[in-house]
């Protein structure tokens, strides 16, 4: 251990020495120390240059008078701590508080009682930090708050938001299904689930009195060349995926005679079934097929004197990101290639017409202008409906993306972001994409943060945010270094809870933080504290103790049995996950074995639990039946939120996703076995979603 190393660690908010998923104590490198206090803009390359960067980051933060963001809780005292010059110690402090309404809010700073300044002497110059009380607290919103003391002028960016967040009014014990939308089976989508699939599996779930929709991340993927179709990486968090667009449904394909030609073709019709026919979704063939017909009526738009075009042009003008976003994605079609590889000033952010084709900047437009039309109206009739779309909020962003190349001073380029080791990953995780720079976020006042929250909001009823830890510390991973070697970085998470508030209250729209793993118990009392929800899954808690094989699920929570990165229930049920942990090297045949054991022991105490609490017959335990019993303990327990995997319904055996493969599995790819008209078919299957209406619904 470097002592002075890890005291400027510390000055910049690194966490080195942590505790892992195993519980084993890690200490991380100095060079990979050194290469993360760079990314986060220390002047250091050496050991030898640690006591000028401790001297310099010791005095930039005492001269830092007032803190970059700010926040006034409502309904509590608005405080603020002010570091200044010694000589300013009794100096009477000014506020002016510009609103974002245009209003202002002004006077004099007081004293906070019974709190008294702390004087400290950096480099030779003495500096007291003082707690000051701003009497009038402001409304909610995001405005500018500016100090005058003596001759200095101080400004920071003030966020004014509810304490929790925003949660529905009823107390009725709330329950939906989960599916990601790619997998939906349909007669008349194209290869792939679409909007139209989601707006019918919204009615599904409201004729089956359900609450809720949920899927996966929904957003843009580069889908040709480069491809990930990852809905964990994708290209932007403030852009949805043209792939789910019900072209059908867009207003233009009525009238334009050449889109219909092409979709009546032999050959089009020949490459549709191929697409429909497929079990694994052929990403680029579909997109291929939507595209072509999309371009011909984007044609019909522009040729005619189309009566939406003031809506277009509005569209536009309402949100100015899309034309930047449309001219980045028809330079990658351009190049064929990532950003990072493109020529200055191209690769700086700097385009101009000749970099790109026009009419890939156009498709880009108007397919967003589609996707705003048809996710705007789908969210709004299924809060209409009282079952409301539960969208996922990644945690971040394909590196080679648009907000990366659009945002690059927020985004730490030269590391990871990622996990430590734990009992499924004993190397450890790097999830590939660059964290966001605490600092930098920031000093912009979160508006890029903002933004894609605004952007998943204005459709969604509920929230799912993705790691939520990474609200207080993420685990960043230097290049060139293994996961093992990684470190935390910490963020200030009450801005954060402070933005989430505000927003979920303005749209109207609840959090559930996805806290599973190996979470600080602090994260879990922030998010009581702010009424941001947590998750309980099912499979993680099951005891080989008949007496108490699960445990009553606690309030404010969403309970599932799994979740996209799980096994099914089936795949839970019948051990299959650990043979393909065997199959991928992730355990031994040895590890694989006590495993088999132990699931065959947590199967047997399920079954006697669910037995005496009187959900499983005593003459059954046929997988069905469980799957059955498991679902109604849950929905007669006390979380608020009941989660229904539509896949566990029939029992599928196979995961969408397994966490640290790429081309091993194939993610994201498998549709579902059976479509929601198959499933209306199924009178058990229907029988039994009443069956946990009946018992959500019924107040014990």
């Amino acid at each position: 251990m470097n002592p002075l190393l890890h005291r400027v660690a510390r000055l910049y908010s690194i966490q080195a020495e942590y505790h892992d998923g195993l519980d084993k104590a890690r200490e991380s490198s100095a060079d990979a120390i050194l290469q993360v206090l760079q990314a986060l803009g220390a002047s250091v390359a050496t050991l030898d240059d640690l006591p000028n960067a401790w001297r310099e980051r010791r005095q930039a933060l005492w001269q830092r008078a007032v803190q970059p963001v700010t926040i006034a809780w409502q309904n509590h005292r608005f405080m603020i701590r002010v570091r200044l010059p010694f000589e300013l110690a009794e100096a009477r402090v000014r506020y002016q508080i510009a609103l974002e309404n245009g209003g202002r809010l002004a006077g004099v700073c007081q004293s906070a009682p019974g709190i008294k300044s702390v004087l400290k002497e950096v480099e030779g110059r003495r500096y007291v930090a003082r707690n000051l009380i701003i009497r009038k607290v402001p409304p909610p919103g995001y405005h500018r708050l500016r100090l005058r003391v003596g001759a200095i002028d101080l400004e920071s960016h003030l966020i004014a938001a509810p304490l929790q967040a925003y949660a529905p009014a009823s107390a009725e014990k709330r329950w939906g299904i989960f599916s990601p939308l790619y997998a939906l089976r349909s007669e008349h989508n194209w290869g792939v689930g679409d909007f139209a699939d989601l707006d019918e599996l919204i009615d599904f779930t409201h004729q089956a009195n359900g609450h809720a929709v949920a899927t996966l991340p929904l957003l843009a993927n580069f889908l040709d060349e480069p491809f990930n179709p990852s809905p964990y990486a994708p290209v932007s968090r403030l852009f949805w995926n043209e792939l789910y667009l019900d072209v059908p449904r867009i207003a233009e394909f009525a009238d334009c005679p050449a889109a219909q030609t092409l979709v009546d073709s032999m050959e089009f019709r020949r490459d549709l079934e191929m697409a429909r026919g497929q079990s694994l979704i052929d990403y680029r063939k579909v997109m291929a097929l939507k595209r072509r017909i999309l371009e011909a009526l984007l044609q019909s738009f522009l040729n005619g004197n189309s009566s939406r075009r003031p809506s277009f042009d509005k569209f536009i003008a309402t949100h100015p990101r899309t034309e930047d976003y449309a001219i980045f994605r028809a330079k990658v079609e351009r190049e064929r290639q990532v950003w990072p590889h493109w020529q200055s000033p191209s690769r700086d952010g700097v385009l101009t017409p000749a970099d790109y084709d026009e009419r890939a900047r156009l498709y880009h437009l108007y397919v967003q202008w589609q996707c705003a039309e048809q996710t705007r109206a789908i969210g709004a009739k299924a809060k209409v409906l009282g079952t409301p779309l539960y969208l996922d909020f990644p945690l971040g962003v394909n590196r080679d993306g648009y907000d990366v190349w659009r945002e690059q001073q927020l985004f730490a380029l030269t590391v990871a972001g990622g996990a430590p080791p734990d009992g499924l990953f004993v190397k450890g995780q790097n999830w590939g994409f660059p964290p966001l720079q605490p600092e930098a976020m920031r000093q912009q006042g979160y508006r890029y943060y903002i933004d894609c929250l605004r952007h998943h909001m204005a459709s969604a009823g509920m929230l799912r945010v993705d790691h939520v830890m990474g609200l207080h510390r993420a685990f960043w991973i230097p290049a060139g270094f293994d996961a093992t070697e990684g470190m935390y970085v910490r963020y200030p998470a009450a801005e954060f809870y402070a933005i989430f508030n505000l927003e979920s209250h303005r749209h109207q729209t609840q959090i559930i933080g996805e806290n599973l793993g190996t979470v600080p118990v602090y994260v879990n009392d922030a998010m009581a504290r702010h009424k941001i929800f947590g998750m309980h899954v099912g499979q993680f808690g099951v005891e080989a103790n008949p007496a108490q094989a699960l445990q009553p699920t606690p309030h404010q929570t969403v309970a599932s049995l799994n979740t996209h990165d799980t096994a099914t229930f089936m795949g839970f049920w019948s051990g299959a996950e650990i043979d393909d942990r065997v199959a991928l090297g992730l355990i031994d045949a040895a590890q694989a074995e006590h495993e088999h054991h132990y699931r065959a022991a947590q199967r047997d105490a399920l079954i006697a639990f669910l037995r005496a609490q009187g959900d499983l017959s005593p003459t059954t335990g046929e997988p069905e039946a469980v799957l059955h019993a498991w679902l109604v303990f849950l929905a007669r327990q006390d979380e608020d939120f009941l989660l229904i995997n539509l896949e566990d319904l029939w029992l599928e055996s196979e995961p969408q996703n397994v966490p640290g493969t790429w081309q091993e599995r194939p993610n994201w790819l498998r549709k579902a076995r059976l479509s929601l008209a198959d499933l209306r078919a199924l009178e058990p299957v229907m029988t039994f979603l009443q069956t946990i209406s009946d018992k959500r619904n019924r107040m014990e």
